[in-house]
């Protein structure tokens, strides 16, 4: 595995190492001692998949400490535009965020700290699979709209088409209001 610090500190993409033959192709998608190297002290405590079709938005989703998931993304197939905002007030890159294309054919992942809002745009129809470092858990859990301004985003949206977001996604707060909950 190779493992490449993004722009911002404690956020890793990671390739791995991939083995092809005439069958098809083989790689360890987790390896603790090698993550360890990178990301020490992080247990994962529980595996999660989703399925989203084309178009959809999910996120600026995070859980408040003592809750708060570390998560080692990817995209089984297809293709997702996947985002990460720093909510730690005292980094230098608070309120910053950063993108990356999840694909299943380059089968490259993330490493997203418990410190930030993570969301993520399907480009084609994907399966989408994170391990946590802690458990759902639905009295901590908030998040920020996807289209704050604030953030400035460019979610890559084709012009004139509409991302699919949630019922539950288009009631969450701005960065200015999620930032309250943390005095």
């Amino acid at each position: 595995m190779e493992f490449k610090q993004t722009p911002i500190e404690g956020v890793w993409e990671i390739f791995p190492r991939i083995f092809e033959d005439s069958r098809g192709f083989f790689f360890e998608s987790f390896k603790q001692e090698v993550f360890e190297k990178y990301v020490p002290n992080t247990v994962f405590t529980q595996d999660n998949q989703s399925y989203s079709s084309k178009g959809v938005l999910r996120g600026l989703h995070f859980q408040h400490a003592p809750y708060a998931q570390g998560k080692l993304v990817r995209v089984i197939s297809g293709k997702v535009l996947d985002v990460v905002v720093d909510l730690r007030k005292d980094s230098a890159t608070f309120g910053k965020h950063h993108k990356v294309i999840l694909d299943g054919e380059k089968n490259n992942m993330m490493y997203v700290p418990g410190e930030f809002a993570h969301g993520f745009y399907t480009l084609e129809d994907a399966v989408f699979s994170y391990k946590c470092t802690n458990h759902y858990n639905k009295e901590s859990e908030s998040g920020i709209l996807w289209d704050d301004s604030a953030l400035d985003i460019d979610w890559g949206i084709e012009e004139g088409l509409s991302p699919i977001v949630s019922e539950k996604d288009l009631l969450l707060k701005s960065f200015e209001e999620v930032m309250t909950e943390f005095q």
